[in-house]
């Protein structure tokens, strides 16, 4: 895990087309939740595919703490964990430290909850200012105490309980991450504890629970919306899983091809979980040339390889209903808006504000900065593409978000003047390897020299710098 005190800008220029062939790396959620069953379960789970950014390590770091055994074992993305079992963890000697990681933190929420002994999270300047009273309040329902700072942020101590009780809980706002946080605390309470969202959010945590041997149900909720059960105290077992390769990741090298006149790549070993594909048919809606190939299924989730040319985008309304399937990629989709013909509109995005950064924000100042005009609401964003390169020029702040970082350097290569980001530190934590996979299609994406200062942006305003 490296130590980003100092920033590290990165600049991308235009380029005319990208070609070409790549593999997307493992899947973040998926490689999370594959850590953190494979250490609940009882015997030597292997899993292959795993993402090694930084984000991953942490939640391996964390579960060593508790008592997992995980071994890297030499090949890329291969690992062994031998679990300690449903409410088998040991209290951790130290500060869980988890970086960057709000995944990591939410979801171990969940298990360390559910373990009759005090623990402590803290991360980064960002993840110390994300809200965390999402997931401690139902968790708080079940019986575990918390102390934090206002609003439940990090630094928070957790003070667990094995006398769990099960609840049934309706989430507020959709939430994949909150949701399975409840699940997890659940496994080691007694019953049935069920989570009601009011719409579908990606379900990994699910299937993978099934695939250790736990009981869960999943049914459509009365009034819309899913509900998710789980009966507690199963005794999961050791078992292999191949993870699939990230549609957010991808997500990068799809529009950057679809904003390319002439681009040809292929993508392969993506995931299309049908609740991670918004991203896909929004793209397809907005005229974007994209086949999916060689469907097949790898660890229980649908794959396929993305073939994608590049042309013209127009601009669409985005049903704030889709934004559960893919809240991650709202910043590259802005990308994509930028370069479209027409206005893009996006609502429904409330979500945004409790990421990396206030990625709604992030994103806006962004557009302002390299002269995108756009619309941003308190759950909104409205972007309108001329069909011509935007201007660019622009230097944005990253807010130690690495989805920002990522989607500003795709837009890049599509502007009149180089597009650069203050610190490109943060891709280290979701997509190691970005640059040198994007520069292998054609990208121009490099070292930024001399000092760094991005200029605050506010965000809200409607014209372009």
């Amino acid at each position: 895990m490296s130590n980003r005190s100092s920033a590290t800008g990165l600049v991308a220029r235009s380029v005319p087309r990208l070609e070409g062939r790549v593999r997307a790396p493992g899947d973040k959620s998926v490689s999370h939740r594959a850590l953190m069953i494979g250490a609940l379960a009882l015997g030597e789970t292997t899993v292959r595919g795993l993402l090694e950014g930084e984000d991953v390590l942490r939640t391996a770091a964390a579960l060593r703490a508790l008592g997992a055994e995980l071994h890297h074992d030499g090949e890329r993305g291969l690992w062994r964990i031998r679990g300690f079992g449903v409410g088998g963890g040991r209290e951790p000697a130290d500060v869980l430290d988890l970086g960057n990681s709000g995944t990591s933190t939410r979801l171990l929420a969940g298990i360390l909850a559910s373990h009759p002994f005090t623990s402590i999270m803290t991360g980064d300047a960002s993840l110390r200012g994300r809200p965390m009273k999402r997931v401690t309040d139902p968790l708080g329902r079940m019986g575990a105490r918390f102390a934090g700072r206002e609003g439940g942020r990090l630094p928070l101590a957790i003070i667990g309980t094995d006398e769990m009780l099960p609840i049934e809980y309706r989430l507020p706002v959709a939430s994949a991450q909150v949701k399975s946080a409840i699940l997890l605390a659940g496994l080691n309470t007694p019953g049935e504890t069920t989570v009601i969202e009011p719409e579908a959010t990606r379900d990994h945590t699910e299937r993978l629970l099934r695939h250790f041997g736990a009981e869960v149900h999943v049914a459509p909720a009365e009034g819309g919306g899913k509900r998710s059960t789980v009966v507690g105290w199963p005794e999961l077992k050791a078992r292999d899983i191949v993870v699939p390769g990230d549609p957010s990741s991808a997500a990068f090298a799809v529009v950057a091809a679809a904003i390319r006149p002439g681009s040809d790549v292929t993508i392969e070993n993506v995931g299309i979980n049908p609740l991670r594909a918004g991203l896909y048919r929004t793209l397809s809606e907005m005229g974007a040339d994209i086949m999916f190939e060689n469907r097949r299924e790898v660890g229980g989730e649908p794959v396929a390889d993305l073939h994608v040319r590049g042309g013209c985008l127009r601009g669409i309304e985005v049903p704030a209903e889709r934004a559960p399937t893919m809240i991650d990629e709202y910043p590259i989709l802005a990308i994509a808006a930028a370069c479209a013909e027409g206005t893009t509109h996006m609502t429904g995005l409330a979500e945004l504000r409790s990421k990396e950064s206030d990625r709604l924000a992030s994103v806006a100042a962004g557009l302002q900065a390299n002269g995108v005009r756009h619309e941003m609401g308190a759950d909104s964003l409205a972007v309108h593409g001329t069909g011509a390169a935007p201007a660019g020029g622009g230097l944005v702040a990253t807010h130690l978000d690495h989805r920002i970082a990522m989607s500003f350097l795709v837009l890049g290569l599509a502007t009149r003047e180089p597009v650069a980001v203050d610190d490109g530190s943060p891709i280290d934590t979701s997509f190691p390897g970005f640059a040198a996979l994007m520069n292998q299609l054609g990208a121009r994406i490099g070292p930024l020299a001399g000092t760094v200062t991005a200029v605050p942006q506010s965000g809200s305003a409607a014209g372009a710098a």
